[in-house]
Order: structure tokens, then sequence, then C-alpha cells
């Protein structure tokens, strides 16, 4: 058995990360069996090395080694494509043809993203791994291979599966062994002997000096994410090796070949008059949602208040509204109130019933609400303008989309398209 240090020399595969060597082992220690094998990892990890080396080990090295993007074949075209089809099954079949499945027979097939498959193909899939039948597309002749599968990923299946855009059954049949390649930022170690070697490639390719990096550039190098990992990293390397004259490169001239560099962990660098203006503008929209959210408790308040006043029996509208209270005043939970408020909460939701009993037979029906209807009609002009204004800024930061910015507003859609329509927005 090859140890990891040749698998390495022998596939050109650079790094001595644990996560690294590890999944190499694994592939040396199924390579010999026929155990079907799931490599995942995100896209641009290299995880089309590992079926190489699975093969290449095994006792089926001397017969066909195909791989297969399962992402890149239409879905109306994928099946003719693994399993083959007879002539005139569908439009333009003008001659029969055999499929990877067939024609792979005794070897090994790598299906790289495989979470791409469509369901239908998926089934077929299955019974080849479980008997090692399939039908070409417009047979119905069963034909037998002899076919070890490597498959590959960069999805996560468990949400495929919930999603039911991959079969479970399917999935373990597949990942009977899984083996799973690190992302770059996880290889700290390795992101600059990887770019070293990259540099010294390039610079023999397009027969220049290899172009190095200061201790600034390295830094930046190690802290960026590389979200296309290892080549990502290659791309970089070639574009910086073509295009800049000098062989040294410091971290200014590299910054400007990471993409989205902002998203690492650099300190970035914000103008103070662009600082100050954004704090302004944050606190001003929270103090306007902080008086809208005072402005709605207040409503409540005043519906609680003429619900005492109709049903004359505290406990029941208690009972009655016993959400409403607690939106107000908070759950039993909370922290209590200071004793000011808490009286002054009692007086409204525990109306003395001799008050209400004495002032019946003085207010009529139609004096009796006379108050609530007094606040309801009181509107401070100025705030009305905020409101407005804040509805605007939330609809335009939300595309027009009203339930996103009654959300973000902390109402309800109904109440938000209400306040459309009263200020024809």
């Amino acid at each position: 058995m090859e140890s990891v240090q040749a698998i390495k020399q022998r596939f050109e595969l650079i790094g001595n990360d644990p996560k690294l060597n590890r999944a190499i082992e694994k592939s040396i220690q199924v390579a010999p069996t026929d155990i079907s094998v799931l490599v995942t990892g995100e896209s641009g990890v290299g995880k089309e090395s590992i079926p190489k080396i699975i093969h290449s080990l095994s006792h089926r090295k001397h017969a066909k080694y195909i791989a297969v993007n399962c992402g890149a074949i239409p879905e109306g075209t994928i099946d003719s494509e693994l399993f083959g089809h007879e002539k005139g099954a569908f439009t333009g079949a003008t001659q029969t043809r055999r499929g990877y499945f067939e024609v792979a027979d005794g070897g090994t097939i790598f299906l790289d993203e495989v979470g791409e498959l469509p369901l239908t193909t998926q089934v077929r899939l299955l019974r080849v791994l479980e008997n090692g039948e399939f039908l070409k597309v417009g047979s119905s002749q069963v034909q037998k291979t002899d076919v070890r599968i490597v498959a590959a990923t960069n999805v996560n299946m468990f949400e495929a599966i919930k999603k039911e855009k991959f079969r479970e059954d399917l999935y373990y049949r597949l990942s009977t062994v899984e083996i799973g390649i690190p992302p770059l930022r996880e290889r700290q170690d390795d992101i600059h002997l990887l770019f070293r070697k990259f540099a010294s490639d390039f610079g023999q390719k397009y027969k220049m000096p290899t172009i190095r990096l200061s201790d600034d550039a390295v830094n930046l190098l190690l802290k960026y994410r590389w979200p296309g990992n290892i080549r990502q990293l290659r791309n970089i390397a070639e574009q910086v090796s073509v295009l800049e004259e000098k062989r040294i490169v410091t971290a200014t001239t590299l910054h400007g070949y990471l993409p989205n560099s902002n998203s690492t962990n650099l300190p970035a660098v914000v103008g103070d008059s662009e600082k100050r203006g954004g704090d302004f503008s944050n606190e001003r929209e929270i103090l306007y949602k902080v008086l809208f959210d005072m402005k709605g408790d207040l409503n409540d308040l005043k519906k609680l208040t003429l619900e005492l006043l109709k049903n004359n029996d505290s406990d029941k509208v208690q009972e009655e509204n016993e959400t409403l209270i607690q939106k107000i005043y908070g759950s039993k939970d909370e922290p209590e109130i200071p004793v000011e408020n808490t009286e002054i909460a009692a007086e409204v939701l525990q109306l003395p019933e001799p008050v209400i009993e004495n002032s019946n037979p003085i207010i009529t029906q139609e004096d009796r609400y006379h108050f609530a209807e007094e606040i309801q009609e009181e509107e401070t002009l100025s705030l009305q303008e905020k409101e407005i204004e804040l509805i605007k800024k939330s609809l335009e930061r939300n595309r027009g989309k009203r339930k996103a910015a009654a959300s973000e507003l902390g109402i309800s859609e109904r109440t938000l398209y209400r306040k459309i329509k009263q200020y024809d927005l």
C-alpha cells in the first residue's frame, strides 16, 4: 500500500493539512474494494483528485475511467448520456448509442455534482447501485454492468433531501464511505505553499521570472476567505504572473486582484463625514420607530379603555384581552415596573365599579365614549409626516415588498396597506 506522501507526489497534491491527509488515507484504504464513495466539499477544493486516486489503486485501474459532470448535461438528455438509447427512442435518435455505464463496464465512473441529477435519473442510478442493471432509453431489455461509482457534490445533501431534491435511499447507497475535502480557508499553512507552486508553474509556462510576495502580501493572502478555494487561488496566481511587471508583489498590488476583499477580516476605512452621516440617519430612524411603537401602544390602551367602559366588567375584559395586556405591560416573567407606573396601570385595567355605576345614570350612551373618540381624532402633523417618510424609505429598501416592509416597521401587512391607502403612497 502506497504512503500518503507518495500519493501526493504522484498526483501533484500540495499541502500538509491533517484533514487533507486523512482524506487521502481514506482513499487509499477504500481503493482495493468496490465500495461506493461520496466525496464532499466546496466548489474548487480539488474533489476530482480523489476518484483518480481510488481508480489508480484499485483492481480496475486497467479498465475505463470516465468522469461525468452531471450539472453540465441538460435534464432531457442525461438519461441518454448515462445509460444510452435505442434508435428512434426520441426525435434526433438516428442510431443506437452506448451510454457511459455500458462503455465503462469493468471500470470506474466519477459522477461530479451528483446533487444536480434529476429525480427520474436518480431512480435509474439507484437500480444500478443495487443490482448493476439498467435500461437504455427506448428499450425494454435489461442490461447488466459492473461499474464502480465514485460521486462528488458541493451541495448540502441533508438539505437537498429535506427539500425533496435528492432521494434519501440513493444518498445512503452512494455514501457508503464519505470523504470530505476541507476548504482552502481552513488550510492556513497550505495557502502560501500553493501560491508559490502555482507562481513557479506559470513562471515556467510563460518564460518569465517567478513572482514573489512581500510579508504584508502573504498576510493578506492568509486573511482572505477564498470562496473559490484552490481554483480561485490558481487563477489569481496566473493573473499576477502575467500582468505585473515587478516580480515582488506587495499587499497593495495584491489587493486589486482579490474580489470582494472588503469581506475579509481586515479593517475597513470609512470617511469621517460618511460615518457621521450614517450614524445620524440610523439614530433618527430608530427614534421614529420608537415613536411609532409608542403610538401603537397608545392605540392599544384606547381600545382596552373602551372595552372597560363598554362591558363594565374588568375581570372579563382582562381575560378576553390577556394577549393585548401582555403586549402593553409585558409578561409576568419580565422585571417589575416602577410603583408609580404600576398604580397607573391598575387604574386603567381595574376601574373601581362604584365609579362606573355612579356615572351610568349621568352619562348617556352617546356621551359615554366621547373621551375615547376625542383621543382617536388627535394627530400630530409632524409625526404623521415622519411616519409617511419612514414608510416610503422602508418600501424603497424592500423594493416595494409590503410584507417585508411591514415586518421592518413592526406592524401588520394589513395595517401597512391601510396606511398606504390613507396617505396615497
